[in-house]
């Protein structure tokens, strides 16, 4: 057996630490502290980074939709936006939309008009998709609770058997890929497409799935002690849940930071030019934090 080199494992051993530092200790970074970057809403959702790291989000019950960027602020960006909630961008640069006005997927055009993209399942409209993520092959993921809305028509009921989540393909076909959450809400992929993270809020569970080629998922693996209203993920690998706080766990489902805001969190994503921005839609505000760590799409 040969010897082994104290300086090689002294320098491995380093860098472990080093890594694990970073992903655990270190994700806020240096002096930065929790800014509310606009406030006055009547209730903030669907965080979602545009490629030019501008984060559009929405004020849902006043059905408007606002544009913030890291320089300029926050500016309206359309009023009318059928009543949007969960939002993200696909690869096209189409801001794609939980319409809950009329429970539909739809997307904005260039001119800013609300296109239907799907609204039904087996025949029945959809309960209200309430948050969705799409996939790098561009396959779509939204769930679908039940949240009665004001907005509503008067005996507007629950319609579909189940609060599911649903997998909408680029040729327009729908199926249902899970069917056994009290309420899911929150969700987000890993960027290489192989893991989806979805949150049961009512149950106060957080699960992970392998994602198949077909859409699927398998392989069902509970991640957190936590729902979530939202969630993001870093470039380490770690999901960010909003449930009180913004609770932090990484790949192995360990609970490594918790950030305390001045208003409960709603939803969560990375925005600004680096992506190095926590932008945090929290009830009546909305909020930035700095960090070390960035988004990814």
């Amino acid at each position: 057996m040969k010897n082994q080199n104290p300086f090689l494992i002294c320098f491995l051993t380093f860098n472990l630490l080093f890594a694990t530092a970073k992903s655990q200790e270190n994700l806020i970074a240096k002096n930065a502290k929790i800014e509310q970057a606009g406030s006055g809403f009547s209730f903030t959702e669907g965080p979602a980074v545009a490629p030019d790291g501008k984060v559009y989000f929405t004020d849902q019950p006043n059905d408007r939709i606002y544009v913030w960027d890291e320089k300029a602020g926050i500016s309206l960006w359309l009023e009318g936006t059928g009543r949007s909630n969960g939002m993200y961008f696909n690869s096209r640069g189409r801001l794609v939309t939980c319409a809950d006005e009329k429970n539909q997927i739809a997307y904005f055009d260039e001119n800013k008009k609300l296109v239907p993209v799907h609204e039904g399942y087996n025949g029945k409209h959809l309960n209200a998709p309430n948050d969705l993520w799409i996939s790098p092959k561009g396959g779509l993921y939204f769930s679908d609770p039940y949240y009665h809305r004001p907005w509503w028509p008067e005996g507007h009921k629950e319609i579909q058997d189940v609060r599911g989540v649903y997998y909408l393909g680029q040729d327009g076909s729908i199926i249902r890929v899970i069917d056994d959450f009290k309420t899911p809400n929150g969700l987000i992929g890993t960027p290489d497409g192989k893991t989806l993270y979805v949150a049961d809020i009512q149950a106060n569970e957080t699960w992970k799935y392998d994602i198949q080629p077909d859409g699927t998922l398998a392989n069902k693996t509970f991640f957190a002690p936590k729902g979530s209203d939202g969630m993001t993920i870093d470039d380490e690998g770690n999901v960010y849940l909003t449930s009180g706080k913004v609770w932090v766990y990484n790949p192995k489902g360990e609970l490594i930071e918790e950030i305390e805001f001045p208003e409960s969190p709603a939803n969560v994503c990375f925005g600004g030019k680096k992506r190095n921005i926590l932008f945090v839609t929290a009830r009546k505000g909305v909020y930035t934090l700095k960090m070390n760590v960035k988004g990814v799409q």
